[in-house]
């Protein structure tokens, strides 16, 4: 089972994980809602490093990008259930809009983010990645599932 860290705490332990030559994988997003697309993403995120450590948008940067009403579950739950997961070593709640900061503290080896994006190239943090060594790769399934249509589909439900 994995745990929920705080930042300074994050920096540390993979510290302690690289001192014993382990490779770190990362994965990010929102999680507001926990589906399947989601569990593929961090079961391949997981094949790219020996641990991985999944950053969550905080309450207010989800509520900034997605707007009112969201997120759905509170950023604490959020990551206790990502942390209950097998695939996953730690759980870290960011703030602001982007990992960019978070990756530059913990400089994982592999960023890893989903098909949606073209190529690695056009990944927002490719450039704060490739700034320390580390490389991007396009990893899960096809992005068939997504929380906003799963919103809509139980809205759309007779009441």
């Amino acid at each position: 089972m994995g745990r929920v860290l705080t930042v300074p705490e994050l920096v540390e332990e993979v510290n302690t994980l690289r001192q014993l030559g382990k490779r770190i994988a990362f994965a990010n997003g929102h999680f507001d809602l926990l589906h399947v697309g989601h569990l593929r993403y961090l079961q391949d995120s997981r094949n790219q490093g020996d641990a991985l450590v999944v950053g969550i948008n905080s309450d207010a940067s989800v509520a900034s990008l997605k707007g009112a009403g969201r997120p759905i579950v509170p950023a604490q739950e959020r990551a206790e259930l990502l942390a209950g997961l097998t695939a996953v070593d730690y759980v870290v709640i960011f703030e602001g809009d982007s990992p960019a900061s978070l990756l530059l503290m913990v400089e994982p080896e592999v960023h890893c983010k989903g098909p949606d994006y073209g190529s690695p190239e056009e990944v927002p943090e490719y450039q704060a990645v490739r700034s320390y060594g580390g490389s991007t790769r396009l990893v899960g399934d096809p992005k068939d599932h997504n929380t906003t249509d799963i919103i809509a589909a139980v809205k759309a439900l007779p009441s």
